[in-house]
């Protein structure tokens, strides 16, 4: 009976019977979805942005290289989604349904400034026209509803700059999480150069192209496992190596102090030239702070890759020291420029040009004047005991005061222009014209130019990661401000793809030691996020304690930006809906619940470590079993 059922069932495939056409039928329709199925997989990964240039660049530099584009690209989906936000929600809004400019003094270029409102270097500099547009916070108006879909415009622009950072912790967390399970099991070394001989060959390969960069990569793959191989095995000076270390840390701190006085030093000159008037001085001293900053970002991270050579250490603890130190520097140069302009602050209480800051007597001053001028209208009657018809006056001739976040916001816009414009230059002659000098004049030069110096440069992977998280942390920073950065940071990470890959598959050459990338990224994660943490820092502080500008953005009239959501919830829910907020937010309940999650991330954190130590274990376990069997 069973050879029956079995005859019936394969007689299609000897040949014979009536299940022949429909055995036939199923094989070819088997074999037809079997190739729909590896045309969509090659599909998809074709509609991955830029997957191909990645691999690409894998199969030529190793995966260390690699992992910056990798990261590159993530960080241009997390700004997508900032843009999405800031454009759908805050821009687009306000210019089809909120007061069209020359209705307001905030939406207006004042009289004094519009005969150069449209010139390059105006623009450039991001005042006039772009000034009093929504690209900054002070174009948009105070007026809790706008347009007939009656739009609460600061509600939105509050919600959007809260969510932004809600939704940028909530996306690195989870990241540094996957990554975090990705790694759980370990690496296995085990005839690691077995493996690779004979199983990395992938015969479905078809195009000569794709052939050849299988072949490159496996070749970089062996180098990656010669290397880690190596290090396994090196023996070295113990005290040596320790004094060398030492002497490299030595050097370092005193770079980063160096910086540290530099910037110091500049912000303070820049102060003397903005209360003497920068209309007295050149390009340079306008623009110094921001072209020192750029220039320290650009050679200091050249001098600690010449430090570390010092260190003798694996490339990949290397990396990540170069990584740690170029951090320091850029974090400590921050924070100098703010202490600086908090010391100038507390020397002189009054207005400070760079970030533009203005204490709250001058606030009152220049309320007091524009009453006067108001005044000054009726013919010396305040307008308030004044029974005459009002004067027309147009918005540019109206006297304004001081809108310190839109000038913050410029500040930030200007340093991401810079510093975008910096990279750019740096790879046009650091790596572009030092490859031709190379090339073409090494036949007709003294000594071999490929070999000896300069040669062709190799991809500095700590300085373009620092750049590109520094860069995050200042969109972050300053978007409140400015919601245009999120928009110019999308443009800068799409450009520096394209540069950055034509750049290294043109200019430079792999690294000496080609090693391999941690599996995971979260080293990368992990400074991501620590500026993500300093990044909000001035955003909150700024929306919980400072009183915002009095006749400009959408929190003019109020006390504290967090109003808003008081007076939402006063005009336009339940009173017991208040209550229920109100109890909600009480420090009181606030605490023990932040207690209660850090309790639990601990307690996750030694779980998950436990797990891992044993199934590190059960998998040395497996090892020395199949080892006794094969004795």
């Amino acid at each position: 009976r069973e050879a029956q059922l079995f005859v019936d069932k394969f007689e299609g495939a000897l040949g014979k019977g009536k299940g022949k056409k429909f055995y036939a039928y199923k094989v070819m329709m088997t074999k037809k979805w079997m190739k729909f199925q590896r045309d969509f997989e090659n599909f998809k990964t074709a509609c991955i942005p830029w997957e191909m240039k990645i691999k690409e660049i894998e199969s030529h530099f190793g995966s260390s290289v690699a992992s910056y584009f990798i990261f590159l690209r993530w960080m241009y989906g997390i700004n997508m989604i900032l843009f999405g936000l800031t454009f759908g929600l805050v821009m687009v809004p306000e210019a089809l349904m909120g007061k069209p400019y020359g209705s307001l003094p905030r939406k207006t270029v004042p009289r004094a400034e519009e005969a150069t409102a449209m010139n390059f270097a105006t623009l450039w500099d991001f005042s006039g026209f772009a000034q009093y547009s929504v690209l900054f916070y002070g174009y948009y108006n105070n007026q809790r509803t706008i347009g007939w879909l009656k739009f609460r415009m600061p509600l939105s622009y509050f919600l959007v700059g809260v969510g932004t950072i809600g939704y940028s912790f909530m996306i690195v967390i989870r990241t540094m999480a996957k990554n975090a399970n990705d790694d759980g099991g370990g690496d296995d070394t085990s005839f690691n150069f077995s493996w690779k001989m004979f199983t990395s060959w992938d015969y479905l390969i078809g195009n000569p192209e794709t052939a050849d960069n299988k072949f490159a990569s496996i070749t970089t793959s062996f180098k990656e496992a010669i290397v880690e191989e190596q290090e396994s095995r090196k023996e070295e000076n113990i005290h040596l190596t320790r004094f060398l270390r030492v002497l490299a840390n030595f050097l370092a701190l005193c770079t980063l102090a160096g910086s540290g006085y530099l910037i110091f030093f500049v912000v303070r000159r820049s102060q003397k030239f903005a209360l003497e008037g920068l209309e007295n001085y050149g390009w340079w001293e306008r623009n110094e702070v921001n072209m020192v900053m750029s220039l320290l970002g650009m050679f200091c991270p050249t001098l600690f890759d010449v430090i570390s050579s010092l260190e003798n250490y694996h490339p990949r603890i290397a990396l990540r020291w170069q990584l740690g130190r170029i951090f320091a520097l850029f974090l400590g140069n921050l924070y100098t420029f703010i202490i600086a302009l908090m010391d100038e602050i507390n020397l002189k209480a009054s207005y400070l040009p760079l970030f533009n800051i203005f204490n709250l007597e001058e606030e009152k001053i220049v309320k007091y004047n524009m009453t006067i001028w108001e005044a000054s209208l009726y013919n010396g009657t305040i307008p308030e005991n004044s029974t005459a018809p009002p004067i027309q006056v147009d918005p540019a001739d109206v006297p304004r005061g001081p809108c310190w976040e839109t000038m913050v916001g410029q500040e930030f816009v200007r340093l991401t222009v810079s510093d975008t414009m910096t990279t750019y230059i740096t790879i046009l002659i650091g790596d572009f014209l030092r490859a031709v000098f190379v090339r073409f004049f090494n036949y007709c030069w003294c000594w071999d130019l490929e070999y000896g110096f300069p040669s062709y440069s190799e991809f500095d992977i700590s300085g373009n990661v620092l750049g590109l998280i520094f860069n995050q942390g200042m969109i972050w920073m300053g978007s409140f401000y400015a919601p245009c950065l999120p928009a110019i940071n999308v443009f800068r990470l799409h450009t520096s793809m394209y540069l950055q890959c034509w750049a290294v598959m043109c200019c430079n050459v792999p690294q000496e030691r080609v090693f391999k990338a941690s599996r995971s990224n979260n080293f990368y994660m992990a400074m991501l996020l620590f500026i993500l943490f300093l990044s909000t820092l001035p955003a909150v502080y700024t929306i919980v304690s400072i009183p915002p500008s009095f006749d400009c953005g959408p929190f003019s009239g109020k006390t504290r930006m967090f109003e808003v959501i008081s007076e939402t919830l006063e005009l336009d829910f339940p009173s017991w809906f208040g209550k229920v907020f109100g109890y909600a937010s009480n420090p009181g309940l606030i605490l023990p619940f932040i207690l209660l999650m850090v309790l639990s991330i601990y307690y996750l954190n030694a779980t998950s470590k436990s797990y891992k130590e044993a199934n590190l274990e059960l998998k040395k376990k497996l090892q020395s079993v199949r080892n006794k069997e094969l004795q």
